[in-house]
């Protein structure tokens, strides 16, 4: 029996993941839950899977979610903050951690969990992206298993050989194929974007997701992070890493070898089927997700992506290859300026501007310790609020 605690829990890989729990009541049981706001889904949740703890983001929203689970006789402990947030995600109570906090929230529990020795499913990418190196480091050292959530990267991971070597060329890997959809905007004009909603940006043509990485899928910089992903999970540079646009979201993501073999991984675009095989590694479960009928699909197609229509991408690309804390900055002036336009603040193409311009004002530093990551994070985001405030005022 493992016991699962799900940072996220009411967020879409939280609901996934807790509809694969249920399917398996005699494999897991639920230690602790999280959500930011959303209490009284975060209270039903409780009401199905009983934790004995359930973490918030606020004393506020702790008291009406005391109130809720007391008045349906449950006796969940009920925290809030980023301390509880770190002690759920480390308590020797729990076995799995799945860490699907979106954004730069995500890293200190995340990161808690990984130097707890847990196992930890990774859905926040922006662990990796924030503090790549500080982060694999504390998973070494401390023995957790790392399993990645993404859709691409645990095609990738089942793709890969089973003693893959994280040395370049060693298992005889020579590229990483991550696959994109292009999000809803693939055969839009360029021209046309500056009048973008963000109800059309959210409106994914395959996948359900909420709106903050609904964006970053329109802009493609949620395929940007994943390059910086990859490039930590899977000990791939730049340049071993391409990206290609696949609309039907069938083919989940590719590994290359030097014998000229392309292994690829292939499903119904739905986040229980790596959910369910990351929860049972090295086994396989039943997820929900209902079998591929490849004649169906009938047609896959494939091209390269244009940065001139995705110059998030560009940036993310370069940001990698600079190193330090440049993809820190990137992640964190993303989620300003996706706040921004997602509060009406600024149009869609002003995205990629701000981004731009955080990256080429602020130094790219040596990404030491989580305090110098998050410094570096605190920065980023007040020259992207001026530069939008700047951006509003013309």
């Amino acid at each position: 029996m493992q016991r699962i605690t799900i940072l996220g829990a009411t967020g879409s890989i939280g609901v996934s993941t807790l509809d694969v729990l249920a399917r398996h009541p005699e494999r897991y049981s639920v230690y602790a839950l999280s959500a930011h706001s959303r209490v009284e889904e975060l209270a039903a949740q409780c009401a199905q899977f009983k934790p004995a703890r359930a973490v918030v983001g606020t004393a506020a929203a702790a008291a009406q979610l005391q109130a809720l689970l007391q008045a349906q006789g449950l006796r969940t402990e009920v925290e809030y903050g980023e301390a509880a947030l770190c002690a759920i995600a480390s308590a020797a109570e729990t076995d799995t951690v799945m860490a699907a906090i979106v954004g730069a929230a995500g890293l200190a529990p995340t990161l808690a969990a990984a130097r707890a020795g847990k196992k930890v499913l990774l859905a926040n990418k922006e662990a990796l992206v924030m503090s790549g190196q500080l982060f694999m480091d504390a998973v070494h050292e401390s023995g957790a298993v790392l399993l990645p959530i993404d859709s691409e990267h645990n095609a990738i991971f089942q793709c890969l050989p089973q003693h893959y070597s994280r040395v370049p060329g060693a298992s005889g890997v020579t590229k990483i194929l991550l696959t994109a959809s292009g999000g809803p905007f693939l055969k839009r004009a360029v021209e046309t974007l500056d009048t973008v909603t963000p109800d059309e940006a959210c409106k994914h043509p395959k996948w359900s997701m909420g709106r903050k990485i609904s964006v970053d899928s329109a802009t493609m910089m949620n395929k940007g992070l994943e390059v910086i992903e990859a490039h930590w999970l899977f000990g791939a540079s730049a340049e071993q890493i391409e990206v290609v646009i696949h609309p039907q979201s069938v083919v989940h993501s590719m590994v290359s070898y030097n014998d000229g073999s392309v292994l690829a991984e292939l499903g119904n675009p739905d986040m229980r089927t790596p959910i369910a095989h990351a929860l049972a590694y090295p086994e396989r479960i039943a997820s929900g997700v209902a079998q591929l009928d490849l004649a169906q699909v009938g047609t896959l197609q494939f091209e390269r992506p244009d940065f001139v229509q995705f110059p998030c991408l560009a940036l993310a690309f370069d940001a990698l290859k600079a190193g330090g804390t440049a993809p820190a900055l990137l992640n964190a002036a993303n989620e300003v300026a996706v706040a921004a336009f997602l509060d009406g603040r600024i149009g869609f193409r002003q995205i990629d501007r701000v981004i731009a311009k955080v990256m080429d004002e602020l130094p790219h530093g040596a990404a030491a310790s989580i305090a110098a990551v998050m410094e570096q994070d605190g920065l980023a985001r007040a020259a992207a609020e001026r530069f939008i405030a700047s951006l509003r005022a013309q």
